[in-house]
């Protein structure tokens, strides 16, 4: 499914007060939730929608003092994504020091009312991170507002579903399984450190699982421990080095 955007003009967005600072490309996105009682009858009145996001708006630049909403994009359960500040451009919402690295996708849930997640907010979550993929720069990172922050943000339901990988929900044809790669054929060790795309691949699926690890190819100190760890979780011996079952454990075993 294409992605079902409504412009800034569709919702009725105020202009922004200033420019907005510029993004060539981030490590990936943020996912975050109101932090307040959204009424669970949004999910059947889109009108309802379109208020919130006018009142985050308004929110953002009236009370924070914000040159406009602070979110790259915003989520409803009618699976539509509105535009806020866009892809190439810095968003707000993640923290001082923190926005240049991620754009910030708001699913329009709360801490209250609505609190669990459609399976509509969820891919509309997703269809964003394609569309800040495609024309943003967005890297391969999907993780909450808490992560490297301190808050409740995104809140349990919506924090769960990201630690879990951020799946389509059900499947089929709308969520095409990610290819498993096969074992690079040598075990990734440290000391020395060693370099790699190989050394690569298993960082990213290890940032997805929602470990903190760099996508950096170099495996090192933080890459063994990071291993370590992993393998101690999986009942798999705690080497730190990424031998042949570790490396399958990492796209086949459950995130917990």
């Amino acid at each position: 499914m294409a992605i079902d955007l409504v412009t800034r003009r569709e919702w009725g967005a105020r202009q922004p007060r200033g420019a907005y600072g510029r993004l060539g490309s981030t490590r990936g996105v943020k996912v975050h939730y109101t932090g307040g009682h959204v009424s669970p009858d949004i999910v059947g009145d889109h009108a309802r929608c379109v208020a919130l996001v006018r009142s985050i708006q308004n929110h953002h630049m009236d009370g924070n003092g914000w040159i406009d909403v602070g979110y790259s994009v915003l989520v409803c359960p009618h699976r539509k994504v509105f535009e806020g500040r866009g892809p190439n451009h810095l968003p707000a919402a993640n923290g001082s020091g923190l926005n240049s690295g991620h754009y910030a996708v708001l699913g329009l849930v709360g801490s209250t009312g609505f609190t669990q997640p459609t399976d509509d907010v969820l891919h509309g979550i997703l269809d964003a991170v394609e569309y800040l993929r495609d024309k943003g720069g967005a890297g391969d990172e999907i993780k909450g507002h808490r992560d490297g922050y301190s808050t409740d943000c995104p809140g349990g339901p919506l924090y769960a579903w990201v630690r879990r990988g951020a799946p389509r929900p059900g499947g089929g044809p709308t969520d095409p399984p990610e290819p498993h790669p096969s074992f690079p054929g040598r075990v990734l060790k440290y000391p020395p450190v060693m370099v790699g795309e190989d050394v690569r691949t298993w960082q990213r699926q290890m940032r997805r699982r929602g470990w903190d690890l760099d996508v950096d190819g170099l495996y090192g100190e933080a890459s063994r421990d990071a291993c370590r760890a992993f393998q101690r979780e999986k009942g798999l011996s705690a080497t730190g080095a990424v031998n042949r079952a570790t490396w399958q454990a990492t796209w086949e075993e459950p995130v917990t």
